[in-house]
C-alpha cells in the first residue's frame, strides 16, 4: 500500500447526532413506550437466564415492571427488577449510542447472535433507550447491579450531555435490592402522554403480551364497593398476558379460549368461522393464530388485522413481506422472533427466511380448507359463502394457492345445494360438456333459471363482483372449461324440435320497438310461456363489466341480440296481427305489445332507466285496463 495511504473511522459528534435520533428514529413517538418497557422486560429475562445458568441467583418470584405516571410532575417512569447496572455498565450501555446491551449479553453467555430466540430477549439495535428523548428534554437512569453495590444515577439533557452519580441515594424508592428505574421528564411536545389514557392505549397496543408482568399507575386511587358497601382499594393488576394463547400447544387450547381470544385482541363479538393455529419449528421458528372472520359482504372481507410480535411485542399491523396481501384479509397474530427487522421494527429487509414464513403459512391456510372440506363437507357447505371470496381473492392473487385447494372449490347452485368443479361438470357431460351456466342476479334472471331449471340443468350463483374475475382462473386452468351467464345465449337443450321459422313483419316490428342497437333474431323454445329473451353475448358483456368496474370510462359498444320464441303463442298472434297491412288500431296495438315485450326482455340484462320504467308501468296498466 502507497505510504500516503491514510486510514481512519468515520466519527460522528454527538451534538450533531442526537437531534437526528430525537426527530428520525421512529415514525410514530408513542414508540417510545414500548421501547422502555421492551428494555426493563429484557433486564429481568437476562436475570432469569443469568439463574439458569448458575451466574446468580436472585429472587425473581415477585419481578414486575411498573410504568408510572405524575401528572404534575410531567414525568413517565418505567421501572423493572432486574439485572440492573453497575456505574462501568451505566457507562459502557447508555453513554455509547447503538452499543446494544442485549447482543453483547446474547454473545457471552449463548455463543452467538442467533441464540436470542433461547434467552426471549427483545433488545438488538442498541437504540431503543433514546426514543426516551423524542418526548422527554430530560431523562434520568436510576439502577442497582443484581451484584449488588451502589445505586447509580445518570442524568442526560436533550443535548446529549450527561452527569453521573455514583453513589446515589434513592430517596424515591424506586428500586429494591436491584433494577433500573427510568424517569422521563416529559416536553411540551409530548404532553399528550401525561394522559391515563393514552399511555393505556399504548401498552395495550405494544405491550399487551410481554413475557413479564406490567402494571401502571397513574397516581390516581381507585376503589370500588365491597359487600359492605364499603369503599376498598382495587387489587392491583397487570396490564398484560404474559402466556398468550399462540405459545400454547393447540391440543392444550380449547374452542372457547379460541373465541375469548379472539374478541379480547380485536373487540370483534361475531364468533370467526374457524381458525388456524400455527407452530413452526426449526427453521422457520414462529408461532401465531389465523381466524376466518364471518364476512357481512364482499367489501366487510377486506376488513382483516394480522398482527405481528416480535418476542412477543407488537411491531406492526399486516405486514405484506410476512403475509401474502390477500390473507391480510384474515384475523389473527403471528410471533416471529427471528425476524430480520431494521431499527424501526416497522419495517423487514430483505430476507428469503420472510418468504418461506409466508410461503409456509398459505400451504397451512390451504391444508386447513382441503381437511375441512374432505372431513366434514356439510360443516364446509354451510360456511361456503363466507370463505368464497377469501378464496377466490387468493386465487387470483396466487395461482400456487388456487391450484392447492382447487378441489375444494364450490359452486353454489339457484337450488341451494353444493357442487366442486369436478362433479359439476360430470353431471353436464351429457347436456352441455364442459360449459358451466351461471347467474348474476337470480331475481331478474328468474325466468332464465326456470328455463334452465325444466331443462334440468344446473345453474351455479356469481353474484359478487370477484365472482366473474375468478372463474376467467378456471378457464385458464382447465381446458376446454368455459362458462357462461344463463342470458348470454339459448342453450341447445333450451330449444324445441323442428325447424327454424322467420316472421320478418315480427322482426321489423321489434327493431322498431326495440332500436338500431339490437338485433332480432328466431328461436323455437321448448317453454311456450317466454315469448322473447334479450342475449348479450358473453365475452362482450365481460369486457363491459370489467371497464365499468375500473372505471375506464365511456361505454362499450355491447351487441344485444332480442331472441323471439316462435313456439309462444303471443309471438305467433303479433305475426298475425302484422301480417294485414295499414295504420289501423290492430297495428298500434302490435307496436305496443312489442315494446312491452322487449321491455320485459331487459329487465333480466338491466335496469331500465326512468324514461323507460315510466313507458313499461303505463303500458303495462293499459293491458290491465283492456281486460276490465
Amino acid at each position: 500500500m502507497d505510504e500516503k495511504t491514510e486510514r481512519g473511522g468515520i466519527s460522528i459528534e454527538l451534538e450533531h447526532i442526537f437531534p437526528i435520533i430525537k426527530k428520525w428514529l421512529y415514525s410514530e413517538k408513542e414508540i417510545f413506550l414500548r421501547e422502555i418497557v421492551s428494555n426493563a422486560c429484557d433486564a429481568i429475562t437476562k436475570l432469569r437466564r443469568l439463574n439458569s445458568l448458575g451466574e446468580a441467583d436472585a429472587d425473581l418470584s415477585s419481578a414486575k415492571i411498573w410504568v408510572e405516571l405524575d401528572k404534575d410532575a410531567k414525568t413517565i417512569t418505567v421501572i423493572d427488577s432486574g439485572i440492573g447496572m453497575t456505574e462501568e455498565e451505566l457507562k459502557k450501555y447508555i453513554c455509547q449510542i447503538a452499543l446494544s446491551g442485549a447482543l453483547d449479553f446474547i454473545q457471552k453467555y449463548e455463543g452467538s447472535e442467533n441464540d436470542a430466540q433461547s434467552t426471549g430477549i427483545i433488545g438488538h439495535f442498541g437504540l431503543g433507550f433514546y426514543s426516551a428523548f423524542m418526548v422527554a428534554d430530560t431523562v434520568d437512569v436510576i439502577t442497582r447491579s443484581y451484584q449488588g453495590g451502589p445505586v447509580v444515577k445518570w442524568t442526560c439533557g436533550e443535548d446529549g450531555n450527561y452527569e453521573i452519580t455514583p453513589d446515589y441515594e434513592d430517596e424515591e424508592n424506586y428500586l429494591g435490592d436491584f433494577g433500573t428505574a427510568v424517569v422521563m421528564h416529559i416536553n411540551e411536545e409530548g404532553e399528550e402522554f401525561l394522559s391515563a389514557y393514552r399511555i393505556k392505549e399504548i401498552l395495550n397496543k405494544y405491550c399487551a403480551f410481554m413475557p413479564e408482568e406490567i402494571y401502571f399507575d397513574d397516581g390516581e386511587e381507585h376503589t370500588h364497593k365491597d359487600g359492605d358497601g364499603k369503599d376498598v382499594p382495587d387489587e392491583d393488576k397487570p396490564v398484560n398476558d404474559t402466556h398468550p394463547l399462540w405459545l400454547k400447544n393447540p391440543s392444550d387450547c380449547t374452542e372457547d379460549e379460541y373465541k375469548d381470544f379472539y374478541r379480547k385482541v380485536f373487540s370483534d363479538w361475531k364468533e370467526p368461522l374457524f381458525h388456524i393455529h400455527l407452530k413452526a419449528d426449526y427453521p422457520l421458528n414462529f408461532k401465531g393464530i389465523l381466524y376466518f372472520p364471518r364476512i357481512g359482504s364482499e367489501f366487510d372481507s377486506l376488513e382483516g388485522q394480522v398482527k405481528l410480535y416480535y418476542n412477543q411485542v407488537f411491531v406492526a399491523d399486516n405486514i405484506k413481506e410476512v403475509i401474502p396481501d390477500y390473507l391480510l384479509m384474515l384475523k389473527g397474530v403471528l410471533d416471529c422472533p427471528e425476524l430480520p427487522l431494521n431499527v424501526s421494527r416497522s419495517y423487514l429487509q430483505n430476507s428469503g427466511y420472510v418468504q418461506k414464513i409466508s410461503q409456509h403459512i398459505t400451504k397451512k391456510v390451504a391444508d386447513k380448507l382441503n381437511s375441512m372440506f374432505s372431513t366434514d363437507r356439510e360443516g364446509y357447505e354451510k360456511i361456503w359463502r363466507d370463505l368464497k371470496t377469501f378464496v377466490e381473492y387468493g386465487s387470483l392473487k396466487d395461482r400456487k394457492f388456487y391450484d392447492r385447494i382447487k378441489g375444494s372449490v364450490l359452486l353454489e347452485t339457484t337450488e341451494g345445494s353444493f357442487r366442486t368443479i369436478d362433479e359439476y361438470l360430470e353431471t353436464a357431460k351429457e347436456k352441455h360438456e364442459n360449459k358451466i351456466y351461471y347467474a348474476t342476479d337470480v331475481t331478474a334472471q328468474s325466468n332464465f333459471v326456470k328455463m334452465f331449471r325444466d331443462a334440468g340443468i344446473e345453474v351455479a350463483v356469481f353474484d359478487r363482483i370477484i365472482d366473474t374475475q375468478f372463474f376467467g382462473v378456471i378457464e385458464e386452468t382447465r381446458e376446454g372449461v368455459k362458462f357462461a351467464r344463463i342470458d348470454a345465449e339459448v342453450a341447445d337443450v333450451l330449444k324445441g324440435e323442428g325447424e327454424k321459422t322467420e316472421f320478418p313483419a315480427v322482426a321489423e316490428l321489434f327493431k322498431s320497438a326495440a332500436g338500431e342497437n339490437v338485433k332480432v333474431s328466431f328461436e323455437q323454445f321448448k317453454d311456450e310461456g317466454t315469448p322473447a329473451v334479450l342475449n348479450v353475448p358473453e365475452e362482450m358483456r365481460r369486457m363491459s363489466d370489467m371497464m365499468k368496474l375500473y372505471r375506464m370510462g365511456g361505454d362499450f359498444p355491447v351487441e344485444q341480440t332480442l331472441i323471439l320464441n316462435t313456439a309462444s303463442p303471443l309471438i305467433r298472434k303479433l305475426n298475425d296481427m302484422t301480417s294485414s297491412a295499414g295504420e289501423g288500431e290492430e297495428n298500434k296495438e302490435a307496436k305496443a305489445l312489442a315494446r312491452q315485450i322487449y321491455l320485459l326482455a331487459s329487465l333480466s340484462q338491466r335496469q331500465l332507466t326512468a324514461d323507460e320504467l315510466v313507458e313499461f308501468l303505463s303500458g303495462s296498466y293499459d293491458l290491465l285496463n283492456k281486460t276490465v
